[in-house]
């Protein structure tokens, strides 16, 4: 079983994110709305919420009116920015160079020399390959996967929640 896994916040914030495109950068959406739309824990998405408004992803608007709203144009938010606010930017592979101790101690110098780890190598060119996938999705990109009904039935229920914040979807 694979032991890497994104933290959920990442499902979270990028369904939010569909939700704040469908409302554009102006009004701002309660992060309270967000999470009963979705069903999850409201002090916890707000936290991931922040990341992202931390990197510059959303900006968060306090008060009664307040809410989150997308900081930059949808089509310029990609998955793999979502996954660096959340997750960090480091490298998901940590090569330990293994291959230079215990019984290799003695000729360490001598396997480096030879070349990079290829244990090494594979898995940062596999990452390399997995967040230039990412980068290629934009918000833009999944909300157009969402079905009409469903955008009409999340807007019709932020509105219900944010009446303040009424809008033509």
């Amino acid at each position: 079983m694979l032991s890497m896994q994104l933290p959920n916040g990442v499902e979270w914030t990028a369904h939010c994110l569909v939700v704040l495109e469908q409302f554009g950068s102006t009004q701002p959406v309660p992060s309270a709305a967000l999470a009963e739309a979705y069903g999850l824990s409201p002090t916890y998405l707000n936290k991931h919420l922040q990341k992202l408004a931390a990197n510059g992803l959303v900006t968060s608007t306090p008060g009664q009116a307040g809410g989150f709203a997308l900081a930059r144009p949808a089509q310029e938010i990609t998955l793999a920015d979502v996954v660096d606010a959340l997750d960090g930017r480091g490298p998901i592979f940590r090569c330990t160079e293994i291959r230079c101790q215990g019984l290799f101690k003695e000729r360490s110098a001598e396997i480096k020399a030879s070349g990079p780890c290829r244990i090494a190598s594979a898995m940062r060119q596999a990452e390399d390959a997995w967040r230039s996938s990412l980068s290629q999705v934009s918000i833009t990109d999944l909300a157009a996967g969402v079905d009409a009904h469903s955008r009409q039935q999340l807007s019709e229920f932020i509105d219900r929640k944010h009446p303040e914040g009424e809008h033509q979807p």
